[in-house]
């Protein structure tokens, strides 16, 4: 099992001047750790590429900086599902400078973006056949392509496990992944061991954090179903603490968390990590 944290946990913006972070993660006993990339996040992928390796520590990234709204591969307007296209694969080729394992998200169109229908058959096949690009960028990278299910108050697209597993069926390609939310899937799941082993054969990660996007413990997550079934499907999986510092100004708020649940990412991490770690007490068999 690889335990890992996202940079919003200590930061609003990755830069070169952040790289001591992975110094940090390392200290805390971190496996891997996720970047957010986008638009308005500029640094060094080698500097960080060096420090990382150099700890012995995985990274991922996802799209959490600036991601322009007409770049979103459920667009009904093929333009914009070309131009998403081509968005992510720039983000899947820093990856692959970064020597990060996967980019991960919502990467089936773009949080925020409601349109309160179901894609149509068209809208559907065209963004299967986007995901299989990626997939095949990613693949030529050395990157998982990681899909995201998130609630319906953020997309429209992939709410649930199942919706997830089944867009995966349709684009059609082996480098493609599942990662699950536990925060999300508090309004989308009843059966979490259920929505876990739906995913077995795909399953990539967890973002591990709970129900008011605080420290995982306490809250409105099953963590007992979560842990029976990572451990009934003996997978290595990643899992990694997230939520947004909500020390830094208004950035915890620009992110719709207007309730001061991590005041301290370096607490946060160690409450965090030894929860998960208490309760995960039988090593687990990587799936390859």
């Amino acid at each position: 099992m690889k335990y890992g944290a996202h940079c919003y946990l200590f930061t609003d913006c990755w830069s070169d001047d952040q790289l001591g972070l992975l110094d940090a993660a390392k200290e805390l006993g971190l496996d891997c750790f996720e970047i957010a990339v986008g638009d308005d996040v500029q640094f060094s992928a080698w500097a960080t590429r060096q420090r990382a390796e150099a700890l012995g520590l995985e990274l991922t990234i996802s799209p959490g900086g600036q991601w322009p709204l007409d770049c979103d591969l459920s667009a009904g307007d093929p333009a914009i599902t070309a131009r998403g296209l081509a968005w992510h694969k720039k983000q899947i080729d820093l990856a692959g400078e970064l020597g990060a394992t996967a980019y991960t998200g919502a990467l089936y169109g773009h949080p925020g973006v409601l349109h309160f229908r179901p894609l149509t058959t068209e809208e559907g096949g065209r963004l299967a056949d986007a995901l299989h690009q990626l997939a095949e960028h990613g693949e030529r990278n050395g990157v998982k392509v990681v899909i995201e299910p998130m609630s319906h108050f953020r997309t429209h697209v992939v709410n649930t496990p199942e919706q997830a597993m089944r867009l995966i069926s349709a684009a059609d390609h082996s480098n493609l992944r599942v990662l699950l939310d536990t925060y999300h899937m508090v309004t989308e799941v009843r059966d979490y061991h259920l929505a876990f082993r739906t995913c077995r054969d795909k399953l990539w990660g967890v973002h591990a954090c709970e129900s008011d996007r605080g420290v995982p413990g306490g809250g409105l997550v099953p963590w007992t179903a979560v842990f029976s079934a990572l451990e009934e499907m003996s997978f290595d999986a990643s899992l990694i603490l997230e939520s947004y510092n909500s020390a830094l100004g208004d950035f915890a708020c620009r992110r719709g968390m207007l309730h001061n649940v991590c005041p301290d990412g370096y607490a946060f991490v160690r409450q965090g990590l030894a929860f998960l770690q208490g309760r995960l007490k039988r090593p687990c068999v990587s799936a390859g």
